[in-house]
């Protein structure tokens, strides 16, 4: 007898029914919140992947047509695992591009089990309290917790709480932050705790110990939908902001920003002086704002860089042709470059 699915035996909709959507796991982690995002209605089956480098590989192969990883973090800069994986050094994706972005406020929470109540202690916080629980500061004594687990992002992101209330703690890198919540949550004599969403602390049936213990207010993490260049699948739902579509008119909105983004790699003569001004003064000749510029090893030698160079902009929505143009250009002065995408620019709507 065949052993049913997971989703057959938990009485879940057939998910050969809907469009695939692979990101980065488990569920009730960030990458999970901006996939639905992005993908919010029943449509879409989202199945989350153990690593970065799964996503890419079954968009490349057609498993999922759109995949969901992060890019990078407002205070913590670029996830390295998503930039190696679109650097592609040993040309395992070519097919694939970014075709749109997401942008989530991440507010982390300590998450573990409330001290048992002694009579030194004041009375532990109640859910009754008319005043909203203080941010960044503990709502009890830390002084049981031994371990904390997080994402070494999110750790980089808390760094200044940790050192405050958590020097006598050791911290714990795991491979996500609801990894973290379901080690903490695993620890029967609640010695544990975790940095992670508020989501996972409920998923797994933890206290909130300290909310919002990011270091700055304004912590937002970037992830990109990922799709192969071929298209295939649906077409991706429509968000706030989509009403004008590709209507051709020009790539200046109502946001004094462009409408659009893209992403291009590309290499130069490691020893010719001037090489990497040359490709960037490209885009300043072509009247194209540069919006991010990083760097990967390129591994074709010691220190020697592949560059990513992000622009306002898009191929298929170039009336003036400057993206075109551009292109042009980097045939002529860049040693081997590559388009990684184009797609609307969600931060000029936010």
């Amino acid at each position: 007898m065949a052993t049913p699915s997971p989703h057959q035996a938990s009485g879940q909709e057939n998910p050969d029914t809907k469009t695939t959507v692979a990101f980065l796991g488990p569920f009730n982690s960030y990458s999970h919140q901006a996939t639905k995002t992005a993908f919010p209605d029943s449509r879409w089956h989202l199945e989350p992947t153990v690593t970065i480098k799964e996503v890419f590989d079954r968009v490349q192969s057609r498993q999922a047509p759109y995949g969901v990883v992060p890019f990078e973090n407002s205070t913590h800069g670029t996830v390295t695992f998503t930039l190696d994986n679109l650097a592609d050094r040993a040309a395992e994706y070519p097919d694939i591009a970014v075709c749109d972005e997401v942008y989530l406020d991440v507010h982390h929470f300590l998450l573990g089990r409330l001290p048992p109540q002694s009579p030194n202690q004041p009375p532990q916080p109640t859910s009754s309290s008319s005043e909203p629980p203080a941010k960044g500061v503990p709502l009890t004594s830390l002084a049981h917790i031994r371990h904390v687990y997080s994402h070494p992002q999110a750790f980089g992101q808390t760094g200044a709480f940790l050192r405050r209330y958590l020097s006598h703690a050791e911290t714990v890198e795991v491979s996500s932050t609801s990894r973290a919540a379901e080690l903490a949550a695993a620890d029967e004599e609640g010695a544990s705790a975790a940095v992670a969403s508020e989501m996972a602390g409920k998923g797994f049936g933890l206290d909130v110990l300290a909310r919002c213990v990011e270091d700055r207010e304004d912590n937002t993490t970037r992830f990109f939908v990922l799709r192969r260049r071929d298209g295939g699948g649906e077409d991706l739902p429509e968000r706030e902001g989509d009403g004008d579509g590709d209507d051709g008119e020009g790539g200046d909105d109502v946001y004094g920003g462009s409408k659009y983004k893209s992403l291009v790699s590309f290499t130069v003569p490691h020893r010719r002086p001037g090489a990497l001004a040359d490709v960037l003064d490209c885009f300043r000749g072509r009247g194209l704002n540069l919006t991010s510029i990083s760097s990967v090893p390129s591994l074709v030698g010691p220190f020697q860089y592949l560059f990513f160079v992000e622009f306002e902009g898009s191929r298929s929505c170039d009336p003036e042709g400057r993206v075109r143009g551009v292109f042009e250009d980097l045939e002529r002065v860049a040693e081997r470059w590559r388009w990684l995408g184009s797609w609307r620019n969600r931060r000029d709507a936010r």
